[in-house]
């Protein structure tokens, strides 16, 4: 998952795949286990996906959750982070993307699985609320200073977070 990678205040936004990674992750010891023995392993890092047959969803139903009992949406700042929300049917595309080019997926061997559009935070909260049928004068967003109150439930990280599928899109011919 794209969560491996460690973000700093010196990250570029988009995140490559040359961002520093938490060495602990599973995903990375695998990553680096497959490397050691030779593995042909292509590994990807998915960010945030969303639609039918994805398992972690957490992070929209917040937005839902709260948006269906009339309940104020607590944003850290002013809501303008950003952060890109892949739809499951794009990440099957790019799951099955390496069968059609077997050689540039294991020559590069880790991918991004993400998407070119970004949304806000506030975004995020208008989509929901058009998808459940809630006009958007019902949406009641409360930013706050998150140096005061912390992250507390809020789905997202406090600042941007998005990756670059630039690499699988030029690799693998993924359409993002």
């Amino acid at each position: 998952s794209a969560g491996m990678y460690k973000p700093n205040e010196s990250t570029v936004f988009p995140m490559a795949e040359s961002t520093p990674i938490k060495e602990s992750a599973g995903q990375a010891q695998l990553e680096a286990y497959a490397v050691e023995i030779g593995l042909p392993l292509v590994s990807f890092r998915p960010q945030y996906i969303y639609g039918p047959k994805s398992n972690k969803h957490d992070y929209i139903d917040w937005y839902f959750d709260r948006l269906v009992r009339e309940l104020p949406l607590p944003i850290p700042e002013d809501g303008t982070q950003k952060v890109s929300l892949t739809n499951s049917e794009d990440v099957a595309e790019l799951l099955a993307a390496p069968l059609e080019n077997e050689s540039a997926a294991i020559e590069q061997r880790i991918f991004n699985c993400g998407t070119d559009q970004l949304y806000t935070y506030d975004e995020v909260a208008y989509m929901c609320a058009e998808a459940a049928g809630i006009p958007k004068d019902k949406v009641m967003i409360e930013h706050y200073d998150s140096e005061l109150f912390g992250k507390a439930y809020f789905p997202f990280r406090l600042t941007n977070f998005y990756v670059a599928p630039d690499m699988a899109k030029a690799k693998l011919g993924y359409g993002g």
